[in-house]
């Protein structure tokens, strides 16, 4: 089964809120809903925090570029 990518996860909690919003739900079905949202959203927030630790600044250094790690500052 495939993982689903950020912009796929992202729609999919906007469809889910707009049936929030829009649709006559009962309670039962509003906080399915609602639990499956926050599910989405947990798992939106792993992959940018995935995507974080993944990036890297290229640096210019007397004509050499260096890599450095996102998180780290100086």
């Amino acid at each position: 089964m495939k993982e689903k990518g950020f912009e796929e996860m992202l729609e999919e909690l906007e469809e889910i809120v707009q049936t929030l919003e829009k649709e006559d739900l009962n309670l039962d079905e509003s906080i399915k809903k609602f639990e499956q949202g926050m599910k989405i959203a947990k798992d939106c927030n792993k992959k940018i925090d995935e995507a974080e630790k993944r990036i890297t600044i290229l640096l210019n250094d007397d004509g050499e570029m260096k890599e450095k790690d996102f998180s780290v500052q100086e």
